[in-house]
């Protein structure tokens, strides 16, 4: 029922039965909507209400079927929820007025991916930086909030590429071109989801100036930042190890890396100490036995009486053809783990990297960018890293090599987007130098130029 009674609107008796009631003026008078309640207890209407004409307030609400019935009801009614926030936005309520006196507030909106949908932190963020906004325009400064998604590049892929998959179309069947065209092909059909549920939030943004991470005008500004930092010696091009996804053909940021508790098999096998007889072994252990072709150096404790007659020598890689490998005495291993001696694969493992590292050894790749071993894996190149690791067994077994396996339950690393076993591989990267801009913004803080609410994040 609409409220078309001027005497109605502005009696006390109203005010104490009316629900929360959105109230608004003219886009000259106030260039966004005024939120008013009215508490049953005393029934005192706000100033905010007496500062507008009940007449003209009536008239333009009851046009626009804008009030909802006084009455309350046992469960909350939010069926015109969606009426009032399109009229909101038809009115260009949402839209920043550049005559209004004041400083200007703005909120660039973190933009979700535009394949997700709305979960509980999307919630908690509208919720705040809504509360902001409308916070702003009702003080009578120039508000805006920037809306946007983000292309989600990895999420994005593994959409279209199961769009394709059910097309009987690979992505490799594809040029570069071809798939970034279905890419924005799918964006076009589904890619406005999560912007309808924001709204549906209530979001009060400037949907005029949404935009797309991959439109032209970011696109452009994200190089144009790129060459900027390039040329002030903050980006640079290195070699470092990463969290490497074969099906996705990516590097996988740490945060994007799920870690589950799996069984799995202990390998015990033997290295062999060149030039010794068949007694003459150092016996080590690895969930990974197909990384022995990147091993650089065995390493025991100095003071393990064990194996303190092997350090120095040599040690043959197992299946390699003969390729020998220092035995080194170091303080990182643990004598008390394991069999004592450490196989060091410094191109696939993140401890091993930094061992190697420190004492310079050789790194050597053995895998390529799909999951395969190259050409330093000898007779298994080619093979898929997990049936490497069956086949390798069997041969050194076969061998007379392998001491035994054993059930085992380890951390597996996986890649949070895909799913698949992420591999720590060595690769060419790009990377920002973070010291000198975390500076300026620990700067910031100190001299009192930013906030950081609640004040207990700031320690």
């Amino acid at each position: 029922m609409a409220l078309h009674s001027h005497s109605l609107l502005c009696s006390g008796r109203t005010a104490r039965r009316l629900v929360p009631l959105f109230v608004f003026s003219t886009q000259r008078t106030f260039p966004h909507p005024r939120t008013v309640y009215f508490r049953t207890e005393n029934a005192l209407l706000t100033k905010q209400v007496h500062d507008i004409s009940c007449r003209r307030l009536t008239a333009k609400a009851a046009a626009n079927e804008v009030f909802l019935a006084p009455e309350l009801s046992k469960n909350f009614d939010f069926t015109a929820e969606e009426r009032i926030y399109n009229w909101w936005e038809s009115q260009g309520y949402f839209k920043p007025n550049i005559d209004l006196d004041g400083p200007p507030f703005v909120i660039s909106m973190p933009p979700p991916n535009v394949t997700g949908a709305l979960h509980m932190g999307h919630a908690m963020f509208v919720t705040l930086e809504d509360i902001m906004t409308r916070y702003s325009r009702m003080k009578g400064r120039p508000t805006l909030w920037l809306p946007g998604t983000d292309h989600a590049g990895i999420a994005t892929q593994l959409v279209v590429e199961k769009m394709l998959a059910s097309e009987g179309i690979r992505r490799e069947d594809l040029s570069r071109d071809d798939f970034i065209g279905k890419v924005w092909e799918w964006k076009r059909k589904y890619g406005r989801t999560i912007t309808n549920q924001l709204k549906r939030l209530g979001a009060s943004c400037d949907w005029s100036r949404e935009h797309f991470t991959l439109d032209e005008q970011l696109s452009q500004a994200v190089v144009e930042a790129f060459i900027r930092l390039h040329e002030k010696g903050l980006i640079y091009r290195g070699t470092y190890m990463v969290n490497w996804s074969p099906n996705l053909q990516t590097a996988v940021s740490d945060l994007e890396v799920e870690y589950s508790d799996e069984r799995g098999t202990l390998f015990y096998f033997k290295y062999q100490v060149a030039g010794g007889s068949m007694d003459d072994f150092l016996p080590v252990a690895t969930t990974r036995p197909e990384t022995l072709f990147g091993d650089a150096a065995i390493a025991v404790h100095p003071q393990d009486d064990r194996y303190a007659k092997y350090v120095g020598k040599m040690a043959v890689v197992p299946m390699s053809g003969g390729r020998e490998i220092p035995i080194i005495a170091d303080d990182y291993v643990d004598r008390e783990f394991g069999t004592g001696a450490l196989k060091i694969t410094p191109g696939h493992d993140p401890n091993d990297y930094a061992i190697g590292k420190k004492l310079g050894l050789p790194l050597f790749n053995i895998m390529n960018k799909d999951g395969t071993l190259n050409e330093n894996a000898g007779p298994y190149r080619g093979l898929d890293r997990f049936v490497a690791r069956s086949r390798l067994w069997s041969d050194l077994e076969a061998a007379g090599l392998a001491l035994k396996a054993e059930p085992y339950t380890l951390r597996v690393p996986r890649s949070q987007r895909g799913g698949e076993v992420v591999e720590p591989l060595v690769s060419e990267q790009w990377f920002l130098k973070m010291e000198p801009l975390a500076n300026k913004a620990l700067e910031a803080l100190e001299n009192g130029d930013l906030r950081i609410i609640p004040e207990r994040f700031e320690k």
